[in-house]
């Protein structure tokens, strides 16, 4: 079980997450929703670590997780996913895939050494690995260069990246984004996979609703950095906080 318990972070004067407190259980996916700067993103920062709350905690199974770095987190089982991608561009497609399985294996008392090993005496790690890649539909380009795929196909790589690590809770900001119509739905696909295994936690930002309303258990909703909202899909999308704040009705018309 994923808590944030009163999240709060400042910037100078401006409050961008007001004491968000939120638990996200196994075997749901969450949708993260709200307008362009609603706090989204932020509130993501805050739970993986890339930004320390002004107050407030992020727990998970009863670990306090506030005080502990971005690779901390991830080896207690968070795993996140950016609207940019964040690969080894120099690297080949299986070289980042089976680095990210290595670092698994390996534990955090790894060697740093170990992780730039040569990798032919590792058959597991890279069987691992060109399994993760059929999954993703990119098998076929595992020996190219990741600084000459397409976005989309960056992007499909992240996502057999965060697979490598095994998270208990997955964190996924906007993963479509940038891609084209016929790429995003081998995104989807594997999201909806995810959701299969029960003892996993999804988190997800996503500004399409139809991508919303397909995947989602539950939606919670930012407005101002501030949670408005908290439900089941239709409930929550019909609500007229909702419609008024993200989807631009107003309550009149609603």
């Amino acid at each position: 079980m994923l808590e944030t318990q009163d999240l709060t972070i400042r910037f100078g004067g401006h409050v961008a997450v007001n004491r968000v407190t939120c638990t996200f259980q196994p075997g749901t996916l969450t949708a993260i929703v709200g307008p362009n700067g609603a706090g989204k993103t932020t509130y993501f920062n805050l739970i993986s670590g890339q930004l320390r709350a002004s107050e407030g905690r992020v727990s998970l199974n009863g670990r306090d997780l506030s005080g502990l770095s971005v690779s901390a987190r991830t080896r207690a089982g968070l795993g996140r996913a950016f609207q940019l991608t964040n690969l080894f561009p120099n690297l080949s497609v299986l070289e980042n895939v089976r680095l990210a399985v290595q670092a698994t294996r390996e534990g955090p008392h790894r060697r740093g050494l170990n992780l730039w090993s040569i990798w032919s005496d590792h058959t597991a790690l890279t069987r691992r690995a060109q399994e993760l890649l059929e999954s993703v539909s990119m098998a076929d380009r595992q020996t190219m260069p990741v600084a000459s795929l397409p976005h989309g196909d960056q992007r499909k790589l992240e996502v057999a990246l965060l697979m490598a690590l095994e998270p208990q809770v997955y964190m996924f900001d906007e993963p479509t984004a940038g891609m084209s119509h016929d790429e995003a739905p081998v995104i989807l696909n594997l999201i909806r996979r995810l959701k299969q295994d029960k003892t996993k936690t999804i988190l997800l930002v996503e500004h399409k609703m139809d991508v919303v309303r397909e995947l989602a258990d539950r939606i919670i909703v930012l407005t101002n950095g501030t949670l408005v909202a908290d439900g089941e899909p239709a409930a929550v999308i019909a609500s007229p906080v909702v419609q008024e704040a993200y989807l631009g009705v107003s309550k009149e018309a609603a």
